[in-house]
């Protein structure tokens, strides 16, 4: 039978499942792909909608009871964080009394931006498309907005500012690398040690001959410059993608933990103990 994958359709997740969605992984079975936002992952997964798929790491303690989470595929790093940005000639030092736009509720990105707004929170958060965000906050529609990925690349075009990388704001925090988007295997579909196999060894591919997998990035890549995938790949497939490990397990258990301390998400065991590390 087919393995149901929902990854998003961004540069590195086309990079990373190329190789398993098109057949050249060894003793992997067919593969149905959807692509989906993570906002809309997230939400599908808690339905129980697809055997791997890859959600926001804030969204682990709504799904760990019936998902395995895999320490692979997923995006994890430095430099690589969510950014606010606002209006170049805003000259705003804060959010106070402004109206924000985030991509997803359930997002590490905006339990990042949660965190640190811990105690001086904006005045108003508004769920938006992804791709509606920086236009929106050019035009003066929002006061600032949450963005990720490409968004790194390109918000000067739109004449927007960061006001902080909240990436950079974890890193000199904690110590520890950003854990952005998990891949997860559902419990009773797929065996969680089998699919690590199979993601490692797409991974694997996709370095040792990256283009292979040109025309299938390039395809979903929503009119991205060949640059910026280049860049963006670059960023966010790195030595996590291939194994977690120790730093990596830290990073999201840091991240879980904070967050249920603070009463944001619900306290959840930990990532390591629900992880097949093999």
């Amino acid at each position: 039978m087919a393995l149901s994958l929902a990854i998003s359709p961004c540069p590195n997740d086309t990079f990373v499942f190329d190789a398993l969605v098109h057949g050249r992984v060894p003793g992997a079975p067919p593969v149905e792909v959807t692509f989906a936002d993570v906002d809309v992952t997230n939400t599908a997964a808690e339905r129980g909608a697809f055997d791997l798929v890859k959600v926001s790491y804030a969204a682990l303690p709504w799904l760990l009871d019936d998902y395995h989470l895999l320490p692979c595929g997923g995006a994890l790093g430095r430099g690589c964080g969510p950014l606010v940005l606002t209006r170049a000639d805003a000259d705003r030092v804060d959010l106070s009394g402004a109206t924000v736009a985030v991509p997803g509720d359930r997002t590490t990105a905006y339990l990042l931006f949660r965190l640190w707004t811990a105690g001086r929170p904006p005045a108003r958060i508004e769920i938006v498309p992804f791709h509606e965000i920086m236009p929106g906050v050019a035009t003066g529609r929002y006061d600032a907005g949450l963005v990720i990925h490409e968004a790194r690349f390109t918000y000067h075009r739109h004449g927007l500012t960061a006001l902080v990388d909240l990436g950079e704001w974890w890193e000199a925090d904690t110590g520890l690398p950003i854990p952005l988007g998990a891949i997860l295997a559902r419990k009773g579909a797929v065996d969680p040690v089998a699919a690590a196999g199979w993601v490692r060894e797409s991974v694997r591919q996709a370095w040792a001959d990256p283009s292979a997998s040109r025309g299938y990035v390039l395809a979903h890549a929503q009119e991205m410059e060949p640059d910026v995938v280049d860049r963006h790949i670059g960023l966010y497939v790195n030595e996590f993608t291939a194994d977690l490990g120790d730093a990596g397990f830290a990073a999201v258990e840091a991240l879980l933990g904070r967050a249920a301390d603070a009463g944001l998400v619900p306290q959840t065991s930990s990532s390591r103990a629900t992880a097949w590390t093999s």
